[in-house]
């Protein structure tokens, strides 16, 4: 089973998990920018993490044979602050960078005019590069947060295809699937999705235009519930190739339109586990 995370927050997991999700079939990653729980109070503290997602965590992926791509952009919790809204203007050198695949995470938190700016500038410049966009939707009152987002989105002049809704679950999967815009899930632990409920979810629409994701971050969350939803989806009767379209192909199929996606094996590095002084001196 070989499998593309196409939204984790590496930056937030030791080399272990690197580890185990290299020996569980993982072998490409997207890292969204997002909020790192505290609160960032300049914009020189969003350039030093914006280096980091391009620079060192591609750097410590490789080590485990894993290809890591980032996705860029202010994130809608902190643009509330007006100390962070001066992001907007760092982020098109950003885009331009060969690792960086789309703009995001980008959308809502709490609905505020702030983010409603902070989105709709943010789809500009995704428009402006040539990229797609990753768009979270809310954690509270996600299904007017998804149709707020979807309004958004088609004021924006984006492509709907070159667009991923992601954290939908039961109640707003309906609202997202004949927008043209792809569906992203987040398989978590106790929170949004789970294996069982996402194999149900894959029956009832198929598996066209689907992400799956760990989302993996400082929360209780877990980098391998994306395997263990393709184990799932074995175990319901799909078939290999269908793991494979959710698992691989699909996020491959989005990313790809950012035309930045590098998935060669040649210069990928063999994973190198026991006894690495450089992996293990900064656990």
């Amino acid at each position: 089973m070989r499998i593309f995370d196409p939204h984790i927050h590496m930056t937030s997991r030791t080399t272990d998990d690197y580890e185990r999700m290299a020996a569980a079939g993982v072998r490409a990653v997207v890292e969204p920018a997002f909020w790192l729980g505290q609160p960032r109070t300049n914009v020189g503290s969003f350039t030093d993490y914006f280096d980091s997602l391009v620079g060192w965590e591609p750097f410590r992926a490789g080590q485990f044979g894993i290809r890591h791509h980032a996705t860029i952009a202010l994130n809608p919790k902190e643009a509330n602050d007006p100390r962070c809204r001066p992001v907007l203007d760092e982020l098109p050198r950003y885009l331009e960078k060969d690792g960086v695949v789309a703009v995001g995470e980008i959308g809502y938190d709490s609905m505020t005019p702030e983010e409603d700016d902070a989105f709709a500038a943010q789809l500009a410049l995704a428009v402006a590069h040539d990229l797609p966009a990753m768009v979270h939707t809310p954690h509270r009152d996600k299904a007017r947060g998804v149709e707020r987002s979807l309004a958004v989105v088609a004021e924006s002049g984006i492509a709907p295809q070159r667009v991923v809704l992601d954290h939908l679950n039961e109640t707003t999967v309906k609202l997202v699937r004949d927008t043209g815009c792809w569906l992203g899930f987040s398989i978590y632990p106790d929170t949004k999705m789970s294996p069982p409920r996402m194999v149900e979810l894959l029956k009832a629409y198929g598996t066209e235009r689907v992400l799956v994701n760990s989302a993996a971050d400082w929360g209780r969350s877990d980098p391998l519930l994306t395997r263990a939803t393709g184990e799932a989806m074995l175990g319901a009767g799909f078939t290999d190739d269908d793991v494979d379209r959710v698992l691989w192909r699909n996020p491959v199929e989005f990313y790809g339109q950012s035309g930045r996606l590098d998935l060669t094996d040649d210069d990928l590095a063999e994973p190198t586990f026991a006894g690495n002084s450089i992996l293990r001196g900064g656990s």
